[in-house]
C-alpha cells in the first residue's frame, strides 16, 4: 500500500554523503495511523537521487478509533513536516547498501563549496500552491544549472529549495552566486548564499568533509540576497577584483571556534 514519503535534507558535521538528515513516512488504513522515520543518506541529484536508511526506522501504530480523526492526524502530521522544511519524496528508501568502495582510500580535494537556500520557501510555496510552486522550482534549478555549467561548477546534492555545489576556482564560485541571486529574483524569489574553501575527502561517488558544514552555517548567517564567504575564501581573492565588506565575527553552529565573515559587495 502506497505510503506518502517525505524528506529534509540537513548537514551532517562528518559526513556528507548522509547529506539528508531525515525521512518520514505516514499511511492511514482506516482508523489507523502507521508511521515510519529516521535518518538517511542522500547520493546523486534530480532523477538520480538515491535514498537510503542510515540504521533501520524506527516505526509506530497510532490506533485513532475513527477514520475521520485518522484523517486529520494524517493532515496535520502532513502539514508540520511541510513547516519544518520537508519535501515530498516520490522515489523508495532502501537498506543501507554495502559500499563497493568502503575499503578505499580517500582522496582529498581542495575546492570552493557554494551553499544556496531560498528564502522563506515554505510560505511562498503555501501561497503559490503546489502546481504552481513546482513551475518555480522547476525553473530555478534550470536557472542554477546553467550558471553552474557558465562557470564550471560541480552540482553536489540539491534540496527542496537549496543548493550544493563546488567550484575548483573560489573567483568563480563567488561570481556563480552572484549571478544566482540576480536570475532568480526574475522568479520573484530571494536567496541566501554561503560560501568557504576548504579541504574534504573523495571516495568513489562520495564527498566526506567539514568543509560542506562550514558552508552551510556561513550561508545560515545571510540575510535575503546575501552573499557571504568565509576568510579562507576571502585570502584566495586577495588579489582579485571582487569586493568583500567585514560582516563581523560569528559563531557557526556546531563548528569550533570564532569566524570571520565577509559580505561580497554588489
Amino acid at each position: 500500500m502506497f505510503m506518502p514519503k517525505f524528506l529534509r535534507i540537513g548537514v551532517h558535521q562528518s559526513n556528507v554523503s548522509g547529506y539528508t538528515s531525515k525521512a518520514w513516512c505516514v499511511r492511514r488504513v482506516g482508523s489507523v495511523i502507521f508511521l515510519k522515520w529516521g535518518a538517511v543518506e542522500v547520493h546523486g541529484v534530480a532523477d538520480g537521487r538515491k535514498v537510503y536508511w542510515t540504521i533501520p526506522p524506527r516505526v509506530k501504530t497510532i490506533r485513532c478509533g475513527t477514520v475521520q480523526r485518522a484523517k486529520d492526524y494524517a493532515k496535520a502530521a502532513i502539514a508540520r513536516r511541510r513547516n519544518h522544511s520537508y519535501e515530498p519524496l516520490a522515489g523508495p528508501i532502501a537498506a543501507r547498501r554495502r559500499s563497493a568502495t568502503r575499503g578505499a582510500e580517500l582522496e582529498e580535494a581542495l575546492a570552493t563549496i557554494l551553499f544556496v537556500d531560498i528564502v522563506r520557501s515554505t510560505e511562498k510555496a503555501a501561497r503559490l500552491g503546489d502546481v504552481r510552486w513546482t513551475q518555480v522550482m522547476s525553473h530555478y534549478y534550470a536557472i542554477v544549472r546553467r550558471e553552474l555549467k557558465a562557470l564550471r561548477g560541480k552540482e553536489v546534492v540539491t534540496t527542496g529549495d537549496g543548493l550544493l555545489a563546488t567550484f575548483k576556482a573560489p573567483d568563480a564560485g563567488v561570481r556563480c552566486a552572484s549571478a544566482l541571486r540576480e536570475a532568480v529574483r526574475t522568479l520573484g524569489l530571494e536567496i541566501r548564499v554561503g560560501l568557504h574553501a576548504g579541504e574534504y575527502k573523495v571516495s568513489g561517488a562520495e564527498v566526506v568533509g567539514l568543509a560542506f558544514h562550514i558552508g552551510a552555517r556561513v550561508a545560515a548567517k545571510a540575510r535575503a540576497g546575501e552573499v557571504l564567504v568565509s576568510s579562507a575564501v576571502k585570502d584566495l581573492l586577495s588579489q582579485s577584483a571582487i569586493r568583500f565588506k567585514d560582516h563581523g565575527v560569528h559563531q557557526l553552529k556546531g563548528v569550533p571556534g570564532r569566524w570571520r565573515l565577509y559580505r561580497v559587495e554588489h
